[in-house]
């Protein structure tokens, strides 16, 4: 590898490091603080001029302060000439607002997708969008990487017997195949119907037989877990033995934490797109992390080499 350089911004120092390390090269030295005004400063400690620059940041609540000191720090880079300024967002903001399904309300993920490019970026790398198409909103590079097949892989070192893979409802059913074609085991679906803007859906029946068996539920996803909790819930009242759910970015926000905690939820698999803080380490919870995934496609990207064959090993 070679005039590439990796930076992280505040909340994004671990993942940053893992992908470094992967790498066997140093994280780029950079300074962030915020003045008495609230205002943010970033300076980057190390030259960039005509290097292949990295900027990794999460969304580590509050994710508007995310944002902007992605922006500054991106905006940073530019200015000092460097030739490349790849943007690395493992979860990428605002993705639930990726359409105009009510009136007069705005498609943020779009203009997440303008901003960053006015501020400079020049690809961006990303995973499991919550909708696919929101790759086709920018006019620069967008990679869109996927935890499927590690996710997979935990669950098929498992040796889980008599599993079902359960859609917690119609808009997922596609993503629910594509998993019960690796498993080699049926499919159920979950009747859910969501209602206005709070986040509360209502499960009633299955569509499917889940009696007795191990279910698994994948999503890209979890929130307020309201949605997971209507689907755990109707599993168990239709007999479920076990049921494990597994999902790429632990939102966890609001009461999440102990609906899953007090839930019938066997274990919850993520992966660190989002860090956790301390009181959402719940023992229920079990971690994957996906930083050398994105370390391989940086890779990658700087041999100038396909990332299809990310997903051929």
């Amino acid at each position: 590898m070679k005039d590439i350089k990796i930076f992280a911004c505040k909340t994004a120092e671990n993942f940053t490091q893992e992908i470094c390390d992967y790498l066997k090269i140093e994280p780029g030295k950079i300074n962030s603080i915020k003045f008495k005004n609230d205002n943010n400063f970033v300076q980057l400690l190390e030259t960039v001029r005509e290097k292949d620059v990295y900027i990794v940041q999460t969304t580590l609540p509050p994710v508007n302060e995310r944002i902007m000191e992605l922006l500054i720090t991106i905006d940073a880079a530019k200015r000092a000439s460097a030739k490349n300024i790849n943007v690395v967002l493992p979860y990428f903001p605002y993705s639930r607002s990726d359409k105009k399904d009510q009136p007069r309300v705005p498609i943020t993920a779009k203009l997440m997708a303008e901003i960053l490019e006015a501020a400079g970026a020049t690809r961006v790398i990303t995973c499991d969008l919550h909708n696919p198409a929101i790759q086709a909103y920018f006019n620069v590079n967008c990679d869109r990487l996927t935890a499927e097949y590690l996710l997979e892989e935990y669950f098929k070192q498992k040796n889980l017997d008599n599993m079902v893979i359960v859609a917690t409802d119609a808009g997922s059913s596609k993503k629910a195949y594509k998993y019960s074609e690796y498993f080699k085991c049926p499919i159920a679906l979950v009747d859910k119907r969501r209602e206005g803007n709070d986040d509360k859906a209502i499960a009633s029946t299955i569509i499917g037989d889940v009696k007795d068996k191990n279910a698994i539920i994948f999503d890209d996803e979890i929130d307020t877990a309201g949605s997971m909790m209507e689907t755990v819930k109707v599993l168990k009242q239709f007999g479920a033995k076990n049921i494990y759910a597994g999902c790429t970015h632990p939102v966890l926000s609001g009461p999440a934490i102990e609906r899953i905690k007090n839930s019938d939820i066997k274990e919850l698999v993520v992966t660190n797109t989002i860090p956790l803080t301390e009181e959402k380490k719940i023992d229920k919870l079990t971690v994957l992390s996906i930083a050398p995934l994105f370390a391989e496609t940086i890779k990658r990207i700087n041999e100038q080499r396909p990332l299809g064959e990310l997903y051929e090993m």
